[in-house]
């Protein structure tokens, strides 16, 4: 280990989502550069710093009046869309309705559009908690590239898994999306192998993991599924991402063209099994949450999204208790017009206290904690890491603290960590990335916020002229 020794101290409470799932109150955790070394009580650590004084921090960060929990992960995005919240989404549209009024947008976008995006997306990401994100970039206009995108996400220091996603099948072909935003196959592919040989990195603490992700069964070929799952199978730790079982407008174009079930079209074109996680999942049967489970495919869930568009209460405690490995996402920023995976923790809880098809709301049904479980150790599970997600020896030095003592959670900490979630979702006082302080006293040190905003909504700006929606 080398670089700073980073000792975070005096928490109320730090929520370790190891395998016992301790919470420590009083808790601190030492860093050796990229990996935590210590995790304890602040006595214990002040014990342990003294018995291996060649360990001593170099800083100090007293987390007093803060929960300290793992980096959350966010296992779905579409940075990109930061540039069109709010449009459509204000009206009710549904999710085929809102995409193909979008679609016209999304074909005016820049590859300095894509840049200033992604930071956008990012900045917020980090300043309410995310430490690890996977972004779903499938649309590539005037020479965007997803190289736009990773060199965005280098300025913030996120640990990032961009996946190059694709589409290929037209609206002259049967799908959804316009003729002029598909692309060739053979481009397509050769695309995804350069990037994957030019940034993809498998090995532990990896801070980039590319990923393929052909967008949806309406948007691409069989024939492109099943090649990019074989080409991702021949590189160690390239993921599989795509959206499936999202609405039921799906589940019909899926049954009227391949004969067949979200699912079970999943596994005819080869895309089943733990280098896979899908998007949304809204609306599985028993049977198809039983084969999730047993060939240990994973699942993003995105409530704000699913709710905005209608699509429906996935049964995210179902896939839970069958054993499907599950995660948060915040999906699209203009299907949520927000970036806040703690917030969108707490939405995964009250939704499945809400109920849905074939089961009774059930104030029980996801806890809080269950809830913040998924945003840190089961999303990290869901983008196959075992290196993140928990804080303990040896893991990555991935931690947040979210401050706790002000009006917000004002008699809340009789439980601190349950009101995370039940209270008004918190910014990120503090967020450590690999050792690294990425946020300080809620603020992301050297970026100038102000004017990446500024920057942002011009391009949003020329994003709707470019339409014919804005003079």
């Amino acid at each position: 280990m080398s670089g700073e020794r980073l000792y975070v101290h005096n928490a109320l409470v730090l929520v370790t989502m190891d395998g016992a799932r301790r919470e420590i109150a009083d808790g601190a955790a030492l860093a050796d550069g990229a990996a935590l070394v210590a995790v304890g009580t602040t006595a214990e650590i002040e014990r342990w710093i003294a018995a291996h004084p060649e360990q001593a921090p170099t800083r100090r960060i007293d987390a007093r009046g803060c929960v300290v929990t793992p980096g959350l992960v966010n296992c779905h995005h579409h940075m990109y869309q930061t540039l069109t919240r709010a449009i459509g989404t204000g009206q009710g549209l549904a999710l085929f309705d809102w995409l193909k009024m979008l679609y016209r947008i999304w074909a005016g976008l820049t590859p300095d559009a894509l840049y200033a995006s992604t930071q956008v997306a990012l900045a917020e990401l980090l300043l309410a908690g995310a430490t690890t994100v996977a972004d779903h970039l499938y649309l590539y206009p005037n020479g965007c590239r997803l190289d736009d995108s990773i060199a965005a996400a280098r300025t913030l220091g996120v640990r990032f898994h961009p996946t190059r996603g694709s589409m290929s099948v037209g609206e002259s072909m049967g799908g959804l999306p316009p003729d002029s935003l598909v692309e060739r196959e053979d481009a397509i592919l050769a695309e995804s192998r350069r990037l994957i040989e030019a940034y993809h990195d498998p090995a532990p603490g990896s801070m980039l993991r590319l990923g393929l992700a052909p967008c949806s069964p309406f948007s691409v070929s069989g024939a492109l599924m099943r090649e990019s799952a074989r080409l991702a199978r021949s590189h160690a730790g390239v993921g599989l991402h795509t959206h499936l079982a999202e609405t039921l407008d799906e589940e019909r174009y899926c049954v009227e063209r391949f004969g067949m079930r979200p699912l079970d079209y999943a596994e005819s074109v080869e895309w089943l099994g733990p280098d896979v996680w899908f998007a949304h999942m809204v609306h599985p049967n028993e049977r198809e949450i039983a084969r999730l489970a047993h060939t240990c495919s994973g699942v993003c869930h995105c409530a704000s999204s699913n709710m905005i568009l209608a699509s429906g209460i996935a049964p995210v405690r179902r896939m839970v208790d069958a054993g499907v490995r599950v995660g948060l996402g915040v999906d699209g920023s203009a299907s949520n017009d927000g970036n806040h995976l703690l917030g969108e923790a707490r939405q995964a809880m009250l939704l499945q206290r809400v109920g849905g098809p074939g089961f009774e709301s059930d104030a029980a049904r996801l806890s809080a904690r269950a809830a913040l479980e998924l945003a840190t150790r089961g999303g990290a599970a869901t983008l196959g890491r075992d290196d993140i997600g928990s804080l303990a020896p040896g893991m990555a030095a991935d931690l947040v603290a979210f401050r706790v003592d002000g009006l917000a959670h004002a008699g809340a900490l009789g439980d601190p960590v349950a009101a995370l979630l039940t209270c008004a979702p918190a910014p990120a006082w503090l967020s450590v990335i690999n050792g690294r302080v990425v946020v300080e006293d809620g603020r992301i040190p050297g970026l100038d916020l102000g004017l990446l905003v500024e920057r942002h909504n011009a391009h949003a700006l020329a994003l709707r002229r470019r339409a014919g929606l804005q003079r």
